[in-house]
């Protein structure tokens, strides 16, 4: 008996044509760092080419790191209602958002596909590959980033999930940064304003907690359930903003000139709004009172509502609103040009002498220990 690499569940002519999607859209990216660092050079124009870029001309003082993450469960989500057009922005979010952070400028990202089969019972889902490439394409566009591959894996049943096509994706980026404008912690003062820069969906954090009440409270097809004008999917699949872009505008990035004083970012993930920004501010020994937050998404706020999740444990498990934080005393610079990249921003709080982080909401004041 002879047995073929397809009947084990990996069709090689599908996988071709796969990679070859995903590459191309590569490709389209690579024109967002055109004239900058980071731009791309292929000095073999064909599918297995090196792709590379010149650094040979850093000046001194330049740093140079690598950032990883992945989308979580929020693939689940889109495979329940099969669209997989916007996850790429969660992926570039994740990683992106958290470069500038330490004051670096996202460049070049690579990312890892893994599928459990492109082929089931004659049905191709190279369509649902496409839907994605379509998204890496727009999703970097939005972070100023070039992707350099493509690489996709059909792995059987070591991927599962809800449906026939399941994947699992993450991503690796490049970022540089200059020594003297790397934020530390230290910069900031009291006195400093917070500008929060509005989320409108749950990004890729705390999405085990949202389906797990749905699914209680909905039941296995909560997707389906009208909410709002959409179904509950639609809504909870809402892509994550990525902000990186703005915020190297703002404090000039690698190379540019800065337009506004920044101090510190934080990116509200994992942790929320008081892990992630107590994080920023250990350093300094500062805390922080925030009195006008933006107001969590709808669906936030009725996951909450039927799941009988406390305000304290929300704050800590999602973004509530503001997707990322700016501490900065150019308030009104910082939200120009949030604006100007179509982001919603304003003052939310400012950074107090009082090390605790207040978080004032309509309904109550809440307090986190800044503890390391």
């Amino acid at each position: 008996m002879s047995y073929t690499y397809k009947e084990a569940g990996v069709d090689l002519e599908l996988g071709d044509n796969a990679s070859k999607i995903l590459f191309e859209a590569s490709k389209k990216t690579w024109a967002n760092r055109k004239g900058k660092f980071g731009e791309i050079i292929n000095p073999f124009d064909d599918f297995a080419g090196a792709r590379v870029f010149d650094v040979s001309k850093l000046p001194e003082g330049s740093y140079m790191c690598l950032g990883f993450d992945g989308i979580g469960t929020k693939m689940e989500i889109a495979e329940r209602i099969g669209k997989h057009d916007t996850v790429a922005y969660d992926l570039l979010a994740m990683v992106c958002d958290d470069a500038v952070v330490r004051g670096g400028e996202p460049v070049i990202v690579g990312s890892v596909l893994d599928i459990n089969t492109l082929d089931k019972d004659g049905a191709s889902y190279i369509d649902f590959v496409k839907q994605l490439a379509v998204g890496y394409i727009n999703a970097a566009k939005q972070a100023g980033v070039a992707i350099i591959n493509g690489e996709m894996a059909e792995l059987g049943a070591r991927i599962s999930g809800y449906g026939d096509f399941n994947y699992s994706w993450s991503a690796g980026v490049i970022w540089v940064a200059k020594k003297e404008r790397m934020f530390t912690g230290k910069e900031i003062k009291a006195g400093d304003k917070i500008v929060g820069l509005r989320e409108e969906g749950f990004r890729s954090n705390g999405l085990s907690l949202l389906r797990y009440v749905l699914k209680k409270e909905y039941g296995d097809n909560w997707h389906e359930k009208d909410f709002d004008g959409k179904n509950l999917g639609e809504e909870a699949l809402k892509p994550s903003t990525i902000y990186s872009k703005a915020v190297c505008e703002m404090f000039g990035g690698f190379d540019r000139q800065p337009e506004a004083l920044v101090h510190g970012v934080a990116h509200i993930t994992g942790g929320g709004l008081p892990g992630k920004l107590g994080r920023v501010l250990r350093p300094s020994g500062l805390g922080a009172e925030i009195t006008d937050p933006f107001e969590p998404p709808k669906l936030m706020k009725h996951v909450q509502e039927i799941g009988g999740i406390k305000d304290e444990e929300a704050y800590r498990t999602w973004c509530m609103g503001q997707g990322m934080v700016v501490i900065t005393p150019q308030a009104e610079k910082v939200i120009e040009i949030a604006r100007n990249h179509g982001i919603h921003a304003k003052v939310i709080g400012k950074i107090t002498e009082q090390p605790d982080i207040i978080v004032k909401t309509k309904s109550k004041t809440l307090a986190f220990k800044n503890e390391d």
